[in-house]
């Protein structure tokens, strides 16, 4: 297997970006909606936006992603990261892509003094709770949505 590098996600990579974010959307059921994508694309590529991305590149092909910011925490006082998406190709499951992206976050976190990085998952992904039972710890924190409509 080829060498895996983890790069900041950069214009060239759209296509393939792309074709993982529509898989992530879909693994969520969420409709299809290119406007959405545009839109986040557009976001990752603003340097006045807070979302970020990162990519895994394996001869010459992304085949993961994540996308994370910072987040205040105020019973804290400081700023922590949030993952937003995590995303691997399905192709490339079991080839430590997911791993390898959290690991640059980490580094990433640590280099802005972020004390953690936390996220959210489905109760029902299995697959990638086991890689995060490996790296993090669960909290016994429950997250709502409010809708405002």
């Amino acid at each position: 297997m080829a060498e895996m590098i983890i790069v900041p996600l950069a214009p060239e990579h759209e296509a393939d970006w792309r074709r993982l974010y529509r898989g992530y959307r879909a693994f969520y059921k969420f409709p299809d909606d290119e406007s959405v994508l545009d839109r986040l694309w557009a976001w990752l590529h603003d340097p006045a936006h807070v979302v970020e991305g990162l990519v895994a590149v394996q001869d010459g092909r992304v085949v993961g992603l994540a996308h994370f910011r910072p987040e205040p925490s105020p019973s804290r006082a400081v700023e922590v990261g949030f993952l937003n998406d995590l995303f691997v190709d399905p192709d490339a499951r079991g080839a430590k892509v997911g791993e390898a992206l959290l690991a640059e976050l980490r580094r990433i976190a640590r280099s802005r003094g972020w004390p953690f990085v936390r996220w959210i998952t489905a109760d029902d992904n299995y697959r990638a709770r086991t890689l995060y039972d490996r790296v993090a710890k669960k909290t016994a924190w429950n997250y709502y949505e409010m809708a405002v409509d």
